[in-house]
C-alpha cells in the first residue's frame, strides 16, 4: 500500500474495472515528480492517511496534484489499530484541510489496540477478523447482519451513520434523490444496495465527494473491503475520456512516464496505453524524439514482478524493453505516419474552433517537471572515468526527469541540479552503488533568482564585417519590474512594419538574457521589456539581430536596480510540547517566520516558511534539539525578495561586494 499520507495510485486496466495494485510513493518533497508523473497516466487513485496524524504536509500536496489530473479518490484510514488512532480526528481534518466531502461507508469497531473490526454502512453488515496471535494473517474474515450486534450503542450510532449516509447521496445525485422519494420513500432499508453502489460511484466520478474506508494494512484488516471499493467506485479506462485519443483514433498512441535500468535488459519504460494495441517485437515512433525503435520485449508489470505478454490492449500499463531513446514524457506511437495523420486531424479541428495549442498540447501530451532548486558540482574519480561518469548521469536522466546535468562555461565542471539535499544525495549513492563510479560532489548551493526594482533604459549598436557583408543591427529598449497583468515583451506603437519580420530574433535575444542576472548570474524573473527601436541593416544575420538584443538587455540590467530573489519552503515540523520552544528557537536563527501552531493530538505541528539557504542539513540540527523525536515536512512555496542586509551578505560571501 502506499506510504501514510501520500496518494496510492490505481491503474487503468482492460479489465471491467480497471483495477491493479497500487503504487507506492515516497512523501519527500524531493520526489514530487514521482507522484507527478504517475497522476499523468492513472484514473483513480487511493489517498491512505495515517490514522493518528491525519492529513499530513505532504498529503496536502499530492492531494493538490490529484486535483490537477482530475483523478477521482478513496481514502483509506489506515493503521486504525495504532495508538492514538483516531478515526473522528481524521475525518475532520480531511475535511478542514483538503476542504473535501468524506462519504463515510465504514464505521470502525474499537480504535487503537481495541480495534477489531468494521461497520459496512452500504450493506449494514459487521466484519470482524480473528486475533492474530492464532497464527492467522488477516485474510480470513467473518460478514455478520449488523443485527447480530450485541452492543446496543454501536448499533445505534452505525443505523445514524447509515441515515446520514443516505441523505448525503441524495444531496449529491439526483437521481438516487428522486429514487429515495418516489420509491424508497416510506422505508429507506429497502433500498436495493446495487442502486446504492451506483450512486456512489456516479458521485465518486464526478469528485462530489470522496468515499472513506478504515482498517489496518499491515494486519490485512479491510483491505479486502478496500479492494472490493476500488473494484466498485473507481473508474475504469471506459469511464476516461481523453481528447487527444480522437486524434489518433484506432492507431497506438501511449505515453511514456517512468524509466528504469536494469543491468541485463537495459533501460525499460514504463508506458500507459490510451488507443491501439501495443505488440511485442514491433516497431514504435517516438513522436518527441521524431526517431523510430524496435521493442524487443512487452511485459505486464504486478509489483516487482513481470509477465510477458505477445500484445496488450488500451487502458493498461505496460512495461517494454528495448527502447534506448525514449524518456518520460515521451508520446509513442505506431509509426511517422500515424502521427502525421494524427496532427492533420488535429488541426482539422483547429480550423474549426480547437485551436493550435490545443493541437500541440494534445498530439504532444507530456509530464510536467518542477524546477530544481539545489544544485552542485560531480566530478569523477579520474580523467579516464570522465565518460563513464557522463553515460550514468545520462541513464540517470531519463529514469529521473527533475534531474537536470550541465557543464559550467568557465570550469568546463559537470553540474546536477535536483530538487533537494536528498535527491541529491540518492544520485550521487546510485552513481557509486549502480555504476561503480566513485565520485566527489561539491558543496550544494541554493538555485535563486534575480529581478528588478527600477526600470531603466539602455541602446546598442552592434556592427560586424562577416566575410564580405557588412552586419550592422541597433536596438533600443527599456525594461521595467512586471506586473501580474502586464506582457513580458511589449512593441512601442512607432516601431517599423519591417519589425515583424523580426521578431523571432528578438524574443530569442530576450529570452537568452534571461537565463543569467547581471548579480550572480542566476535566471531572471519577473522583468519586462519594451523595444523601442529596431534598426537593421539589409542582409544582416538574425543571430547577430539577437546577439545585439541580448547585450543590450545586459546593459539595460546593468542600469537598473537589482533585487536577489531566494526559495521560501513551506516547513511543517511535527514536535512534543516539551520541545517545542527549542524548536521555535531554532526556526528564529534561521530567519524563519512561524505562522500558526496547531495541536495534532498529543503534539504540536508548527507551520513556518523558511529560506531554502537557512535549511542545509536541517534534519540533523532538529534531531538534535528534539532527541530524535521530532518530524518535518518540506515543500517549495515560492521565491522572495531578500532583505538588503541578507542580500549584502550573500554578495561579500560570493565576493562580488
Amino acid at each position: 500500500m502506499a506510504a501514510p499520507g501520500t496518494t496510492g495510485c490505481q491503474q487503468g486496466m482492460s479489465n471491467p474495472c480497471g483495477v491493479s495494485s497500487p503504487l507506492q510513493y515516497p512523501r519527500h518533497v524531493d520526489f514530487t515528480v514521482e507522484v507527478e508523473r504517475s497522476l499523468r497516466v492513472l484514473d483513480g487513485a487511493v489517498a491512505v492517511f495515517d490514522a493518528s496524524a491525519g492529513v499530513e504536509a505532504q498529503t496536502l500536496t499530492v492531494w493538490r496534484q490529484a486535483d490537477k489530473h482530475s483523478v477521482p479518490r478513496l481514502c483509506f484510514l489506515n493503521k486504525m489499530d495504532k495508538t492514538g488512532a483516531s478515526f473522528t480526528y481524521s475525518i475532520e481534518s480531511i475535511k478542514a484541510k483538503l476542504k473535501a466531502r468524506p462519504l463515510l461507508l465504514q464505521l470502525p469497531i474499537g480504535e487503537g489496540k481495541s480495534f477489531k473490526g468494521l461497520i459496512d454502512l452500504v450493506t449494514m453488515e459487521c466484519l470482524s477478523w480473528r486475533s492474530q496471535s492464532n497464527g492467522d494473517d488477516g485474510k480470513r474474515f467473518q460478514r455478520k447482519p449488523l443485527s447480530d450486534l450485541m452492543d446496543p450503542d454501536l448499533l445505534h450510532l452505525a443505523r445514524k451513520a447509515r441515515n446520514a449516509l443516505l441523505e448525503q447521496i441524495a444531496d449529491l445525485d439526483d437521481e438516487f434523490a428522486s429514487l429515495m422519494l418516489e420509491e424508497y420513500s416510506e422505508d429507506f432499508n429497502l433500498i436495493p444496495i446495487e442502486k446504492l453502489q451506483a450512486a456512489i460511484r456516479r458521485i465518486t466520478l464526478a469528485r462530489s465527494a470522496v468515499p472513506v474506508l478504515c482498517g489496518s494494512a499491515l494486519k490485512n484488516k479491510g483491505v479486502q473491503p478496500l479492494l472490493d471499493a476500488i473494484t466498485l467506485y473507481l473508474p475504469s479506462p471506459d469511464d476516461c475520456s481523453h481528447n487527444f485519443m480522437s486524434w489518433y483514433k484506432e492507431d497506438l498512441c501511449a505515453l511514456a512516464f517512468k524509466v528504469v535500468h536494469d543491468r541485463q535488459r537495459g533501460p525499460m519504460v514504463f508506458v500507459r496505453i490510451y488507443s491501439g494495441t501495443m505488440k511485442a517485437q514491433s516497431a514504435v515512433y517516438n513522436v518527441n524524439k521524431n526517431c523510430t525503435e524496435k521493442m524487443s520485449r512487452l511485459l505486464l508489470p504486478f509489483a516487482d514482478q513481470q509477465v510477458e505478454i505477445s500484445s496488450l490492449p488500451p487502458g493498461n500499463i505496460a512495461l517494454i524493453v528495448g527502447l534506448k531513446q525514449t524518456a518520460t514524457g515521451d508520446t509513442i506511437v505506431s509509426s511517422k505516419a500515424s502521427a502525421s495523420a494524427a496532427a492533420h486531424r488535429a488541426g482539422q479541428a483547429g480550423e474549426t474552433g480547437m485551436g493550435k495549442q490545443a493541437q500541440d498540447s494534445l498530439v504532444l501530451a507530456g509530464v510536467e517537471i518542477p524546477e530544481p532548486v539545489f544544485f552542485c558540482t560531480i566530478e569523477p574519480p579520474s580523467v579516464a572515468k570522465q565518460s563513464d561518469l557522463e553515460n550514468a548521469l545520462r541513464c540517470l536522466q531519463l529514469e529521473d526527469p527533475s534531474l537536470i546535468v550541465k557543464t559550467d562555461p568557465d570550469s568546463g565542471q559537470l553540474i546536477l541540479c535536483g530538487m533537494g539535499e536528498l535527491h541529491i544525495e540518492i544520485i550521487h549513492d546510485r552513481i557509486r552503488r549502480e555504476y561503480r563510479l566513485e565520485t566527489y560532489l561539491g558543496p550544494l548551493q541554493i538555485a535563486y533568482r534575480e529581478t528588478i526594482l527600477s526600470g531603466s533604459q539602455a541602446s546598442d549598436t552592434l556592427d560586424r564585417i562577416i566575410g564580405d557583408s557588412r552586419q550592422q543591427v541597433t536596438v533600443e529598449l527599456k525594461i521595467r519590474p512586471l506586473s501580474a497583468d502586464s506582457p513580458l515583451i511589449e512593441y512601442s506603437g512607432h516601431l517599423p512594419a519591417s519589425v515583424n519580420g523580426y521578431k523571432e530574433a528578438i524574443e530569442n535575444g530576450i529570452h537568452s538574457s534571461y537565463l543569467t542576472g547581471p548579480l550572480l548570474g542566476f535566471p531572471l524573473q519577473d522583468v519586462g521589456v519594451i523595444i523601442h527601436e529596431v534598426k537593421v541593416l539589409p542582409g544582416t544575420s538574425m543571430t547577430v539581430l539577437s546577439a545585439c538584443v541580448s547585450r543590450c538587455m545586459q546593459k539595460a540590467l546593468k542600469a537598473a536596480e537589482k533585487q536577489i530573489l531566494e526559495p521560501m519552503m513551506r516547513l511543517e515540523v511535527t514536535v512534543g510540547e516539551d520541545y517545542l520552544s527549542r524548536v521555535l528557537a531554532d526556526l528564529s536563527q534561521r530567519r524563519g517566520s512561524v505562522r500558526e501552531i496547531q495541536d495534532r493530538l498529543d503534539n504540536k505541528v508548527v507551520l513556518a516558511f523558511v529560506p531554502l539557504a537557512e535549511l542545509m542539513g536541517y534534519s540533523t540540527d532538529l534531531r538534535s534539539v528534539t532527541s530524535g523525536t521530532a518530524t518535518f515536512t518540506l515543500e517549495l512555496s515560492n521565491y522572495e525578495a531578500m532583505k538588503p542586509q541578507d542580500q549584502n551578505s550573500l554578495l561579500r560571501k560570493k565576493g562580488l561586494l
